[in-house]
């Protein structure tokens, strides 16, 4: 059994520049929190979800940018107690 590889032992993770292993799919996106797929559209169209971008025709989200999106929710939840 090959040894486990970290972020400093994996070559790769130089060439990766330090991007997500995989983008979410707004698929990902919905089971991910548990909503609908058309909230999560619902949410892009309103500007009020997490920030995503286009590859082509394809909508994609950054893994850190959604969790810097919960984050920043999280914080106005407690804020507003």
């Amino acid at each position: 059994m090959a040894p486990k590889r970290t972020a400093e032992t994996d070559p790769r993770a130089t060439l990766r520049g330090g991007l997500p292993d995989r983008y979410l799919t707004p698929e990902d996106l919905a089971a991910l929190l548990s909503v609908p797929l058309e909230t999560v559209y619902a949410w892009r169209k309103k500007r009020t979800g997490p920030p995503g971008f286009r590859i082509g025709k394809h909508l994609r989200y950054d893994p850190t940018a959604v969790h810097a999106w919960i984050n920043k929710l999280t914080e106005a939840e407690h804020d507003a107690a």
